[in-house]
């Protein structure tokens, strides 16, 4: 059992949903697999795509290997819903391959947290879209989402 808090806490009011959907993103866009596993819970269960990871540091391992090959990701999410202690968003991420083919992985997950605001169970589906570079939409410098850069529905994805 662990003491951790990773606040905003449930039961989620719109102003800790939208928080805690925003500290999920900016710790994606770290890229930093030690930091991002340490908002999951010891015992968390994913589905991601048709991979399921079970526990922290399978969860660590995993991130490890996607930013490995989705080279220079950048991701928004965006609240879709919440109740209690769950939260569901879309997002979408544009990232590279190693041979320079671009894509946009658009997604749902749905999120379910412990007292502490720990995720103790993320389900996530995603869709790859092929895109060309000039098709690209998310244009900052590596890392946190500026907060002046569109969300997702401003730029009508």
């Amino acid at each position: 059992m662990s003491n951790e808090q990773r606040p905003p806490l449930p039961p989620f009011t719109l102003e800790t949903a939208t928080q805690k959907v925003r500290l999920a993103e900016d710790g994606w866009n770290s890229r930093d697999p030690a930091k991002v596993a340490k908002a999951y819970s010891l015992d968390t269960n994913w589905r991601n795509r048709a991979e399921f990871v079970q526990g922290r540091e399978q969860a660590q391992t995993f991130l490890e290997r996607k930013w490995h090959k989705e080279l220079d990701y950048r991701l928004i999410k965006e609240l879709w819903a919440f109740t209690g202690n769950r939260i569901a968003v879309r997002y979408a991420y544009e990232w590279h391959d190693d041979s320079g083919n671009w894509f946009r992985s658009y997604g749902n997950e749905n999120w379910e947290f412990d007292d502490n605001g720990l995720m103790v169970n993320r389900y996530a589906c995603i869709n790859d879209l092929p895109i060309q570079e000039s098709e690209r939409k998310f244009h900052w410098p590596l890392g946190r989402r500026p907060d002046d850069h569109p969300g997702l529905s401003d730029l009508g994805l």
